[in-house]
């Protein structure tokens, strides 16, 4: 499958092109960028070519891979599945449902295949740990805590781009909290209560359509030493803790792409597709227009 990158940032730059180059089963055909000399550098290193213009690249390509800020991210995906060519999306697909719906109306009018890079949900232990309890069910509780560092490093992240810094953990490390608890609990009828803690971090108390309850602690500004992800399930057999993963980004994505290849060969929808990344997007917007209306709770 020939394929495209869009995106030069860092995410880009530390995984995405790498995989890219590798994957025995793609052809890394090129890359576009909003900044060309950065475009230029980044196709030189992996051997490819870089486009001034992506309608070119769209044209010369079955697929893309985005790796660009979401409200980006889902004007070019709009783009890029009109031209025909299947979708690798970041999360979250976009940071307004109109925006997310679009794409998922563009990937369905053109029957291309689309998957969502939520990295919890590929790689090997954690993808097997949400299967294995979603099998179990008779969860009546959980809660998920992703507790990131971005804003709060000394010398700075690379990760500490506008984008985040705009929208905030809701946005950036609030989809992988969903993206294990949807598939576990069920879909989220309401987000019941959203509130603000110390600097950035935010709470929020989930009602899912199974009857469970779900809460979720969110930072992009946790002390170093405090930071990292974790999920505690609570039901009829006892507490499940989300495992410790081994692999690393560049393994998920890998298996991503596998996916994307299989879903694009079979013709079937994937679980984390654009539609799935619509729903995550859905409810990250009801919950923010709850902090933003100062609430405090659903009505």
């Amino acid at each position: 499958m020939r394929i495209g990158l869009l995106g030069t940032g860092p995410w880009a730059q530390m995984v995405h092109a790498p995989v890219l180059a590798t994957h025995e089963a793609l052809e890394f055909t090129g890359v576009w960028g909003r900044r060309p000399e950065a475009a230029g550098e980044l196709a030189d290193r992996h051997g490819t070519r870089a486009y001034a213009e992506v309608d070119d690249l769209l044209a010369d390509v079955d697929a893309v891979a985005v790796a660009l800020p979401p409200n980006v991210q889902a004007e070019l995906a709009v783009r890029a599945a009109s031209a025909g060519c299947h979708l690798l999306l970041d999360k979250p697909v976009a940071t307004t449902p109109d925006g997310a719906r679009a794409v998922v109306r563009a990937a369905e009018k053109a029957q291309v295949a689309s998957v969502v890079f939520f990295t919890t949900r590929y790689l090997s232990e954690t993808a097997d740990w949400i299967a294995a309890q979603t099998a179990a069910g008779g969860w009546f509780t959980a809660h998920a805590q992703w507790l990131g560092s971005v804003f709060a490093e000394e010398n700075g992240s690379p990760f500490a781009t506008p984008w985040r810094r705009e929208k905030g953990a809701v946005w950036d490390v609030g989809p992988h909290a969903l993206s294990v608890l949807l598939p576990v609990l069920g879909d989220v009828r309401r987000v019941a209560a959203a509130a603000r803690g110390a600097r950035d971090t935010v709470h929020l108390v989930l009602d899912h359509t199974g009857g469970a309850s779900s809460t979720v602690t969110l930072s992009l500004t946790a002390p170093p030493s405090a930071s990292g992800a974790a999920v505690a399930l609570h039901g009829e057999t006892g507490t499940a803790r989300l495992p410790e993963p081994t692999g690393s980004a560049a393994d998920a994505l890998t298996r991503a792409a596998d996916e994307l290849l299989a879903a694009a060969r079979d013709g079937r929808a994937h679980p984390c597709d654009a539609a799935f990344g619509l729903r995550v997007t859905e409810i990250l917007a009801d919950a923010e227009a709850l902090l933003g209306s100062g609430a405090g709770a659903a009505d």
